[in-house]
């Protein structure tokens, strides 16, 4: 029997008090996005799935998911995800990254895709700088990591290449511009697993491509 690929799906959330007003958008997106996951293993058996998701906000950078099979997973809803605060971005993305990679470190086979998805600026980080978090990402990119940055009403492009991130994607801060959003990374996370399940480089461009 062959051994499946693991593919562990790491999202970092932010939860700050600006997301209110996208919170129920946000819940329903990322429901689906674990529906686009759950369904892929169907069409790529030979893959296994494994999500985190770690929200952050200045209340605090807290693991609602860690390694979870998608199988197992359950929707989440208003109890879990509760904007409030400020925005530690950098944080946010130094201590989930460090934690997966401690916790991947016994795993030979493995891949791993990294969603950060934030409507503001960071404002209010105090453990990690710009330039730490830049050669965590540089350096978990030289292993095979592909990082994906979903931003709004800020300088998206700009923000991801000072930490070394080159997949963006641009949303409006809406209802209606959220589910579009998601829309649009359904389409791109699942090109980038047909390239992982046949083979392909599939680090780079990521929102240049379309559904296969």
């Amino acid at each position: 029997m062959m051994n499946k690929k693991q593919i562990h799906n790491l999202i970092i959330l932010d939860e700050s008090g600006s997301m209110e007003s996208i919170k129920q958008a946000t819940i329903s997106g990322f429901n689906e996005l674990v529906q686009t996951i759950k369904g892929s293993t169907e069409l790529y058996p030979d893959q296994e799935h494994f999500i985190s998701l770690i929200t952050f906000n200045g209340l605090g950078i807290n693991t609602k998911l860690f390694r979870q099979p998608v199988a197992d997973l359950e929707q989440i809803d208003e109890r879990i995800y509760r904007p409030n605060s400020l925005t530690p971005l950098l944080d946010a993305i130094g201590q989930s990254v460090i934690k997966l990679k401690y916790a991947l470190d016994q795993t030979k086979e493995h891949h791993v895709l990294v969603t950060i998805l934030t409507d503001g600026e960071e404002n209010a980080s105090k453990e990690f700088s710009g330039e730490q978090v830049r050669r965590i990402v540089e350096e978990q990119k030289q292993k095979g990591w592909t990082f994906t940055y979903i931003g709004a009403n800020h300088d998206v492009v700009k923000t991801a290449s000072a930490i070394s991130i080159t997949n963006t994607l641009v949303f409006e801060s809406s209802e209606q511009g959220t589910k579009a959003m998601f829309k649009k990374e359904k389409s791109s996370r699942l090109s980038w697993l047909y390239k992982l399940d046949n083979n392909e480089d599939a680090q780079q461009d990521y929102y240049n491509e379309g559904s296969k």
